[in-house]
């Protein structure tokens, strides 16, 4: 991949100039930490709530709280307007290494509840501040590129980080991978002290960090692509809805209808990697080409026809994991093009905009956490099917008749 440009710092004196590229690396690096992190309790769920003592209900709970915590990530989109991309990436970086030491250290729900919620706040104020800050640098027919290349990390966070950590539960128990993942980002921490900043565009429509009724109103207002620009953010929240439905609850299904233990679940773990790979590479290189709404529509296609599937497929466990395959590869593939198509909805509030889809999202994962467990340990793999694959129907919907490619589009048309 060629260089796409330079990034410019904010006064010459002080700061180091930095391609994209290294960028686009540093921030995949770092994001492998993060996305272990937030994946870490999906296939390892019922050996967490063993260690803790309770069940992978509670748990799947606790996930849930962690990911409400990406609701309060606009406010971390409006300090980055403010403050700066940078700033607003070190500080969750702290707070991400912060919640996750807590979690490792954690003797019971409370203490482990106090750790995720510290651990959400920061993991999800750093991921879209991070995209926004590469967002400012990249060209709109190169942003499905540079921004899907970025989403190779959650990929690599199966292939390679939960595999290691799957290893590392069998070796050493479910506290040593959190310590691990907590000193990481505090060694990220330091590091991102050394990029340059950046002038985001629109700067002078920045809402200002006061509270009053008019800020509020300001705030929520997405320029003239709004019904484009909140029917992408809908899109969010139900991809990751219907998604997380389902992969909040593969390990315990796994586990209970197969026996599959702590590294068997982390060889899953590294497959579904593959496949998330394999659908951020190909909307990656395609997106821009295809048309990055057109993209979307197809993953979210294939995504309901593998939701529909899995109680089809659950006739053992080769195919159950294909099955799975088949739905984490949609997802992926929908997520990077999702990612890039929030961030032209509203250029000029570019930053608020990928918190917002943040937002959305966690809002979406944060209802599944509720969700799926009880609905697997209710209706079991139909239930999850359905739910999921209804969702993302309705998701199609919502794309066909509601969304653009871009803010521009709505000028054109007048």
């Amino acid at each position: 991949m060629r260089e796409f440009a330079v990034a410019k710092p904010l006064s010459g004196a002080a700061e180091p100039e930095i391609s994209v590229n290294r960028l686009i690396v540093l921030g995949l690096i770092t994001r492998l930490v993060t996305d272990t992190a937030v994946q870490l309790f999906f296939p390892f769920l019922p050996v967490i709530a063993e260690g803790l003592r309770t069940t992978s209900v509670a748990v799947g709970r606790l996930v849930s709280l962690r990911s409400a915590m990406g609701l309060l990530s606009p406010a971390f989109g409006a300090l980055a307007d403010q403050r700066g991309y940078r700033f607003t990436m070190r500080l969750g970086l702290l707070l991400g290494a912060l919640g996750y030491l807590v979690v490792g250290l954690s003797t019971n729900l409370w203490l482990a509840a106090v750790g995720m919620i510290i651990g959400g706040l920061g993991t999800f104020a750093f991921v879209p501040t991070l995209q926004a800050y590469l967002s400012a640098r990249l060209p709109f027919n190169r942003r499905a590129r540079g921004l899907g290349t970025l989403e190779y990390a959650w990929a690599l966070a199966g292939i390679i980080g939960l595999y290691l950590v799957g290893l590392l539960i069998d070796a050493y128990g479910w506290r040593l991978p959190l310590f691990l993942l907590s000193g990481l980002m505090l060694v990220a921490f330091v590091g991102y002290g050394r990029l340059p900043g950046v002038r985001q565009p629109g700067g002078e429509t920045a809402v200002p960090l006061r509270f009053s009724w008019q800020t509020v109103q300001a705030f929520f207002d997405l320029g003239h692509n709004r019904r484009s620009a909140w029917a992408v953010l809908l899109v969010a929240a139900c991809n990751m809805l219907a998604a997380m439905n389902i992969f909040i609850s593969y390990g315990t299904w796994l586990a209970r209808e197969y026996g599959l233990g702590a590294v068997a679940l982390g060889t899953v773990a590294l497959i579904l990697g593959v496949a998330d790979l394999g659908g951020s590479v190909l909307m990656s290189l395609l997106g821009d080409k295809m048309g990055l709404r057109r993209g979307v529509m197809i993953g979210t296609f294939l995504a309901v026809v593998g939701y529909g599937l899995l109680p089809l497929l659950n006739q053992g466990l080769v195919l159950a994991v294909v099955g799975l395959i088949v739905s984490r590869f949609a997802f992926e593939f929908s997520v990077v093009g999702v990612i890039a198509l929030v961030s032209e909805q509203a250029p000029a509030h570019r930053g608020k905009m990928m918190t917002l889809a943040a937002a959305a999202a966690l809002l979406g994962s944060s209802t599944a956490g509720f969700t799926g467990p009880w609905v697997y340990e209710t209706y079991g793999v139909p239930g999850l099917s359905l739910i999921s694959a209804t969702i993302m129907g309705l998701t199609l919907v919502l794309l066909f008749f509601f969304v653009r490619d871009r803010a521009e589009e709505r000028l054109f048309d007048k």
